[in-house]
């Protein structure tokens, strides 16, 4: 979950508003062309919409097969999987707020914007700030030329481990602060 005012579901707000302000003019990323007109809208934008959604929505009936109905509106399944949460052993809490900053960073790059999302992040292996979004990879690649494995090529890392390390880092702040 990202802190104030820039959140998964703003973020979730802003796919939904974008892929209705930029319809889609040409052939459409993963799909394959057809001699058809292009649908008015990107609909890799909307599949996203709806694996973010449904992901969340699947992973919070898991937890709680009590939850009750899902809400209506896409950017509301945050507040939802919390709420039917909250009772939840600290694992799952924690399992949950790694999908939700997940997708925050993907709902992110999806927009364009990588820059305020993955470079505020420290690379996982050497702590240092500078990580570059790679699309063509899916990664983040560290650019600190010392961050390398052991064939010398640079460090990447998944949105998934970057998610990780900032819930993980958020609950010892959290636990610090307590005592």
């Amino acid at each position: 979950m990202a802190s104030g005012d820039d959140s998964a579901a703003k973020r979730l707000r802003q796919l939904n508003t974008y892929f209705r302000e930029y319809p889609v003019i040409g052939p459409v990323e993963g799909r394959t062309p057809t001699t058809t007109t292009a649908a008015p809208l990107s609909l890799a934008t909307l599949d996203h919409i709806n694996h973010s959604v449904t992901e969340v929505i699947k992973y919070t009936r898991k937890a709680n097969p009590d939850a009750g109905p899902a809400p209506t509106r896409a950017d509301a399944v945050y507040d939802w999987a919390r709420q039917h949460t909250q009772h939840a052993p600290a694992a799952v809490q924690q399992r949950r707020d790694t999908i939700e900053y997940r997708q925050y960073l993907e709902h992110a790059i999806r927009v364009g914007d990588w820059r305020k999302a993955i470079r505020p992040q420290r690379c996982p292996e050497c702590r240092t700030f500078g990580l570059m979004w790679q699309g063509d990879m899916q990664r983040a690649l560290c650019t600190n030329t010392e961050c390398v494995d052991a064939d010398g090529f640079s460090t990447t890392v998944t949105l998934a481990q970057l998610a990780y390390q900032h819930v993980a880092a958020r609950k010892k702040i959290r636990q610090a602060r307590a005592t």
